[in-house]
Formats: structure tokens, sequence, C-alpha cells
């Protein structure tokens, strides 16, 4: 059998598709062999590196790793803490000692310091084997989010979001003067002084999470963004 890619580099495959033919090339991420056959176990964007072919993700769940900046918002409270919704399959808890530098007497109100709907940056601090969830608010950034608005967007899409070194969501913040957090599950929080700006800011979001695949999604921002009112640069 010749040796074959039967797919464009970003193109969108769907699950049993043929990617590859030859067994020079390798399988990764998403895909699968079947005898001298590369196939497709997902949808997803096709991402082919020398003789590696590997699917990015175009929809899905949430994974909790150690070390992720996530939002999230308190459902209950504990007798040591809060548990918080990670938009996964599991949820995490806070641990007083975590939440606050300041010292918190046993059997205290801790509604005082957090309730049920609040929303949190957090860093995950720990995931087990049995998937429990740690959740830490020391460190940069970390808080309770006061206001502002929250919109979901696919997981895998956030890294498009934020873009390289954090160049889409800043652009995003300059034209629109609005505070932005994206958290990786797939959850952000945005607030601005105006509500025009702050719809704005959605908008450009959604656009970016439905265009992630797209070349040129940067310049096509820029325009989005200017077009539509956003400040001048």
């Amino acid at each position: 059998m010749t040796e074959e890619v039967k797919v464009k580099n970003r193109e969108v495959v769907i699950p049993g598709e043929t990617l590859a033919e030859g067994m020079g090339y390798l399988p990764s991420f998403g895909t699968y062999r079947e005898g001298e056959k590369i196939l497709a176990s997902r949808l997803g964007l096709v991402n082919i590196e020398g003789k590696v072919i590997k699917l990015v993700p175009l929809s899905g769940k949430y994974l909790p790793k150690r070390g992720d900046t996530i939002i999230c918002m308190v459902t209950e409270i504990l007798m040591s803490g809060w548990r918080v919704e990670t938009n996964s399959a599991y949820s995490a808890v806070l641990n007083m000692k975590d939440a606050t530098s300041e010292f918190i007497p046993k059997g205290a109100n801790l509604t005082k310091y957090f309730d049920i709907g609040d929303y949190l940056v957090a860093k995950i601090s720990n995931v087990t084997s049995q998937k429990l969830v740690d959740i830490t608010l020391k460190g940069p950034g970390l808080r309770k989010l006061y206001g502002g608005r929250i919109l979901n967007v696919s997981p895998p899409k956030v890294p498009r979001i934020i873009g390289k070194q954090g160049s889409m969501v800043s652009l995003i913040k300059q034209h629109t003067n609005c505070k932005i957090m994206v958290g990786q599950n797939g959850i952000v929080w945005i607030q601005g002084e105006d509500s025009d700006m702050e719809l704005l800011a959605v908008k450009a979001i959604k656009k970016i999470e439905q265009e992630a695949h797209m070349p040129g999604l940067t310049d096509n921002m820029q325009k989005f963004l200017t077009e539509n009112g956003g400040a001048p640069q």
C-alpha cells in the first residue's frame, strides 16, 4: 500500500474517517490504527506534524488538572470549607486553610467568606487518582469575583480564546475596556463599565469559539471589534 495522507491539515473530520494510509504515519491523540490505515476516533481538527497525525477536539468536557486556573461556583457549604462546581464531571473542595490568609475559627459562619452562588477564580492544587479535586485561592489573581457576567465556552477552545501569550484576550480587552478572565475549564468572566462593550466582548469570544479552526483569526477579530464599535487602537 502506498503511503498517503487522505486529509488536509486543519480539516474537520468525523469518527471513523480515514486520515492516512501506510505504516510510515503514526497515530496520536484522537486517532487509531486499523491495519495500514489511521482513522479518526472522534470529531476533531486534523493536526499533522511530520509523520504524526493527531486530532484537536472540537468539543468535550473539561478534565481537571493540577495547576489549572479555573472559574468555579460555590454549590455547598461544608464543615471545613466549600464545595464548588468545576464545569466537569467532578466537583472540587476548597478547604478553609486554602481560602484565605485570615484565620477562620472553628464553627465560624463560612457564608461570610463565600456563599452558595459565588464565583471564584481558583487554582487546582491536587487531583487524586479517584478524581477528588482540591482548589486554592492562595496565589496572584485568585479571588472571589464580584458583578460582571459569566459565559460558558467549549474547554478545548480556551487556548484559542486566550491566544499566544494572551494576545487574543488582550485584543478584546483593549477594544472593549472590559476586565476578562478565562478559566481553563471553559468558564469566562467579563466585567465592563459599559454594558454595550460587555456585550461586544461576549460576541467576540463566541466568534472565536466558532471560528477557532479558521486561519487569520486575529486579523478577523481586529476587524470585527473595530466595525462593531470597539475602541480604536
